[in-house]
């Protein structure tokens, strides 16, 4: 397997702001190709935070890859979810053999898949594809004791970020994380009450397809773990309310995401529990937001909110609600689409086109 230098989590909230040189000069460039001006609509805005990412006015995309985060979760006993625990290990020996869902929508797009251990509550067989970073199996119940300790948050982020750093290093400048962990949606729905403050009932959503008696037993989790929190406890700091509310993926997630940051790659997001990992590291480093792409509206009614939150504008609605960096993974095309036309089209002046801005016939 391959290794890097291990992140510090000092280092991993060193991002710098987006390159606004590079975005002028992607401006100006978008401005003089042989189309109208504006005509590729959302594929120029695109293109142009692409530019500021990588730092250059073309920007290209070398590689492409996703970090499937998986985990479980105590308060799955709790009866949250449509599926048993032992789904969370026997998907991850799906990933692993290729025969999932992410595994051949990566094979479509070109995308490398990375498959995390972060705190499945197996001993799972060692494959090249796998890498085990965990200090436990599985979270506490949230709605009884913390998920995990401060450490153990920081660790699993720091186990993420070195995941993501061995994708760039094999040559991905654009990446996304994925989850695995049932139960998940849980816990997700937690942190983004806790960041949003918006309502419970207005976040939880029937995840793997819970009856109306399992969604009485989420939203009944999520407001006890928001209570036994209140009051004991700084939540004002990310760390704690990972530590407290969250799963090991999703603390893995946030230090993708971190790490895709920092390294200036495209960080793509995928659906509702990913966009929970998205608010953590939004809160420990608001400029993560400036490297983030989301993908798609979830069928989870809290995502709107946490995209509403995050400032962010998806892509596309494919009426998705499976997770595992599907989404992620079915924007990146798009991306590359955008890229392409930036620094693969023509300007004018290069194609010895007349630039007329009262010609609006061109298509």
């Amino acid at each position: 397997m391959n290794s890097v230098a291990l992140p510090t989590l000092t280092s991993l909230l060193e991002i710098l702001p987006l390159s606004h040189i590079a975005q002028l000069e992607a401006q100006n460039r978008q401005e003089q190709l042989t189309k109208p001006r504006g005509s590729l609509g959302r594929l120029e805005g695109l293109s142009i935070q692409l530019a500021g990412v990588q730092g250059h006015a073309k920007p290209a995309i070398a590689g492409k890859a996703v970090v499937v985060c998986a985990g479980d979760h105590g308060v799955a006993d709790a009866g949250v979810s449509a599926y048993p625990p032992e789904v969370t290990p026997a998907m991850v020996l799906n990933f692993l053999g290729g025969g999932a869902a992410v595994s051949a929508i990566a094979r479509a797009v070109g995308a490398k898949v990375y498959v995390l251990d972060a705190g499945v509550n197996a001993d799972l067989p060692a494959h090249p594809q796998l890498y085990v970073r965990k200090t436990r199996k599985a979270t506490g119940n949230i709605a009884l004791e913390p998920a995990m300790t401060r450490d153990q948050a920081i660790f699993a982020m720091l186990g993420g970020a070195e995941i993501a750093q061995i994708a760039i290093q094999d040559g991905a400048n654009m990446i996304a994380a994925g989850d695995m962990g049932i139960g998940n949606t849980t816990p997700a729905a937690a942190i983004t009450a806790q960041i949003t403050g918006k309502s419970v009932r207005d976040i939880v959503g029937r995840g793997t397809g819970v009856d109306d008696a399992g969604l009485e037993r989420k939203i009944a989790a999520v407001e006890q773990a928001l209570a036994r929190v209140q009051g004991g406890q700084n939540l004002d700091d990310p760390l704690e309310v990972l530590a407290q509310l969250g799963g090991l993926e999703i603390a893995a997630a946030v230090g993708v995401m971190l790490q895709g940051a920092r390294s200036r790659v495209a960080v793509v997001l995928d659906g509702f529990i990913m966009a929970s990992a998205a608010l953590i590291a939004a809160a420990l480093n608001p400029l993560v937001k400036e490297y983030l792409f989301a993908s798609h509206f979830s069928q989870e009614k809290g995502h709107r909110i946490q995209l509403e939150h995050l400032a962010l504008e998806p892509l596309f609605d494919y009426g998705l609600r499976l997770g595992e960096g599907t989404g992620a993974l079915l924007a990146m095309p798009t991306l590359e689409a955008a890229a392409r036309t930036l620094t693969e089209m023509a300007t004018f002046a290069e194609a010895s086109v007349p630039d007329q801005e009262s010609n609006t016939d061109l298509e």
